[in-house]
C-alpha cells in the first residue's frame, strides 16, 4: 500500500487496505466489519462505498481494526474529518491538520503545496509578476499589486513558492517560473480553487469601482436558457479558457498580469426546484 500521506480520500485509504488484506488471506467485508466492531456484515462496505458515514467512535474503531497508530493514526482521523466535513471552513481546518500531521513527522502530502499556492491570490499573481521585474525588491512588487499587499506578504510568498518550486530564484532578487502552468490532482485541490474563486470575484467587484473602463473589461448578460444551452455553453466556456491558457504560455514577453473570471450561475430556481 501507499503511504497513507499520499491519501486525501478516507475511503479510498479503507478500500487499498481492504483489498491488501484480501489478496493475501480470506478477508472478507464482513470479517473487516466484525473486526471494528461492527454487527452489521456489510457496514464496512457501505462506507467505503459513500452510503454510509463514521461516527466518531467508528473512526476510532477502524483504525484499531486496521491496527493504525502514530502519525498515521491522527492523520487517518484528520483525513475521516476532511471527506465528511460540510463546509469549506470545516475541510480546510482538517486538511490544514493533516499537513501538519505529516509536516511534524516529515511525510509528504501528495498537491499539499498546490492546495497553499491555490488558497490565496497573492501566490498567483506574484508568480506572474517577479519574473517580468528582476532585481525587484518585495517592497517594489507589493506596490505593483493591485488591491496593494505588505512586502512581508510578498516575501512570504515568494519563499513558498520557491520552496515548492513554482519559482526559481536565479539571482538577486531575480525568479523565472519552473513551468508554465499550475495544476493538481488531489481532492483537496477543489476546495482550494473555490477559495481562489471567492476571493478573485471580491476583486473583479472591487475592480468595478477602482480601475477605469478602459484598463478592464466587465460585461455580462441575464438570459433564460434550458439545460441543454447550458452544457453547451459550459463546453464553450471551458474551451476558450483553455486557449486562453495555451495562448498565455505562448507569450514571451509581458507588462502586465491580468485574471480572467468565467462566471455562469443560475438567478433562479428551475422548474423541479
Amino acid at each position: 500500500m501507499k503511504p497513507i500521506t499520499e491519501y486525501q480520500d478516507y475511503r479510498e485509504f479503507m478500500r487499498d487496505f481492504y483489498e491488501e488484506r484480501k489478496r493475501s488471506s480470506l478477508f472478507s467485508w464482513r470479517e473487516f466489519s466484525k473486526l471494528a466492531g461492527f454487527t452489521s456484515p456489510n457496514f464496512m462496505q457501505l462506507v467505503c462505498e459513500g452510503k454510509s458515514r463514521l461516527s466518531k467512535t467508528g473512526v476510532e474503531k477502524v483504525a484499531d481494526a486496521m491496527e493504525l497508530a502514530g502519525a498515521d493514526r491522527d492523520y487517518f482521523l484528520a483525513m475521516e474529518r476532511f471527506g465528511d466535513a460540510k463546509n469549506d471552513a470545516s475541510k480546510i481546518q482538517a486538511f490544514n491538520e493533516m499537513q501538519k500531521i505529516a509536516k511534524e513527522n516529515r511525510l509528504r502530502v501528495v498537491d499539499a503545496e498546490a492546495f497553499k499556492y491555490f488558497e490565496s491570490w497573492v501566490n498567483p499573481v506574484l508568480r506572474e509578476l517577479a519574473p517580468i521585474m528582476p532585481g525587484a525588491k518585495p517592497l517594489e512588487l507589493a506596490r505593483k499589486c493591485y488591491p496593494v499587499v505588505s512586502a512581508a506578504e510578498v516575501r512570504h510568498s515568494l519563499d513558498f513558492m520557491c520552496h515548492a518550486e513554482f519559482l526559481k530564484k536565479v539571482g538577486e532578487d531575480t525568479y523565472v517560473q519552473t513551468e508554465k502552468v499550475v495544476t493538481g490532482s488531489s481532492e483537496a485541490i477543489p476546495l482550494a480553487l473555490r477559495s481562489m474563486n471567492r476571493q478573485m470575484s471580491k476583486l473583479a467587484t472591487e475592480a468595478i469601482d477602482e480601475i477605469p473602463p478602459e484598463k478592464r473589461h466587465i460585461a455580462g448578460v441575464t438570459l433564460g436558457i434550458s439545460e441543454e444551452t447550458y452544457q453547451w455553453l459550459v463546453q464553450k466556456l471551458e474551451t476558450l479558457r483553455q486557449q486562453v491558457v495555451a495562448m498565455a504560455a505562448k507569450e514571451k514577453e509581458y507588462d502586465k498580469v491580468y485574471r480572467l473570471n468565467i462566471q455562469l450561475f443560475p438567478l433562479t430556481k428551475g422548474k423541479e426546484e
